[in-house]
């Protein structure tokens, strides 16, 4: 760490010198144009800089399948605008995995393809996401897809369990949006004043947004589940998941709506009350196992599973509540 002492020129402005190696290592000189971003009590500076688009080359010659897979979704959340992906000859089968990965991320289209070149560029302005959207439509998928669960496993609809499972990709693309908009906040000021949010409150949607992906995989976890099932299900062990399913929602939406409130007494008071509320899910859960050990084995056991999933998408509505409580309180 280094001080400067701030000097007064002319009478009436404020001047600080800065670091030398910083700005060797960062290419300012002379005439450098340099950008302020306030940051709370602190102001953070940076060379400005021409460059619009962030872009990333990625060498795939050994990539293949999910490894390539993987590759390119790294390089989004990453940040990068234009990922260029390069090889001696890119395969038909890398070419292939290529689509599959644009097609599962938004924003992304393939500009260029040559025989040893894919260029994938991002078509959304950054400006325009809004975390709070995304982590908003992310609550409604995955709650929507945890209700249509619970009734394919009540109604043996696998029709609607296939629908579930489906919808997952849609939550999945969401949860790297959210990602990618979270990891811009922190490697550039720019990025958290065009959200118009403080990097705090983008890490709670950040964290929140994980809760609600896992939730997702939790009804597809279900829907998975109910494919296996053709007989029909005891009616009292249906009620009592269906009940258990309820309580888990309003855990979920209570934490959600104490993540949204803006008023923090409201907020502490939502997420106390949804921290309870998990507490109290266990007693229903144990009723629900007495039912289980009046069934055959193998139902019993599944059945187990589906009121794990349901419970632990319950906990991860408790997690939402404990990173809404933390948001509402008082910073330092």
């Amino acid at each position: 760490m280094e001080t400067r002492k701030v000097q007064v020129t002319g009478g009436s402005t404020y001047t600080v010198s800065i670091p030398k190696t910083w700005a060797t290592d960062n290419d300012v000189e002379a005439g450098t144009e340099i950008e302020f971003h306030p940051d709370g009590d602190s102001l953070v500076l940076t060379p400005r800089s021409d460059e619009e688009r962030t872009r990333g080359t990625l060498d795939i010659a050994d990539l293949t399948g999910q490894a390539l897979q993987r590759a390119v979704t790294t390089m989004y959340v990453s940040g990068f605008d234009v990922i260029e992906l390069e090889a001696a000859e890119i395969s038909t089968e890398q070419r292939s995995t290529i689509r599959d990965a644009v097609q599962s991320l938004v924003g992304l289209e393939v500009l260029e393809e040559t025989r040893d070149r894919v260029v994938v560029q991002d078509l959304l302005d950054s400006s325009e996401l809004s975390i709070h959207n995304a982590v908003t439509r992310m609550r409604l998928i995955s709650l929507s897809m945890l209700e249509d669960a619970i009734t394919a496993l009540a109604e043996r609809d696998h029709d609607l369990a296939r629908d579930v499972i489906g919808r997952d990709d849609d939550l999945d693309r969401l949860w790297l949006v959210v990602s990618r908009i979270f990891r811009a906040t922190l490697r550039t000021p720019k990025a958290a004043e065009e959200l118009g949010l403080p990097r705090e409150e983008c890490f709670d949607y950040h964290s929140s947004a994980r809760q609600l992906e896992r939730i997702g995989d939790h009804a597809t976890k279900i829907a998975h589940l109910t494919l296996n099932i053709d007989e029909p299900l005891p009616d009292e062990v249906v009620e009592a998941v269906s009940d258990l399913h309820g309580d888990a929602v309003e855990v979920i939406d209570t934490a959600m709506d104490a993540l949204f409130d803006d008023d923090t007494d409201e907020a502490t008071r939502r997420a106390n009350e949804a921290r309870t509320m998990v507490r109290a899910i266990d007693e229903r859960v144990r009723a629900i196992d007495e039912l289980l050990r009046d069934l055959d084995p193998t139902r019993a056991q599944l059945l187990g599973l589906v009121v794990d999933s349901v419970l632990r998408s319950a906990d991860y509505g408790g997690n939402i509540a404990e990173t809404a409580l933390q948001k509402a309180a008082p910073t330092p």
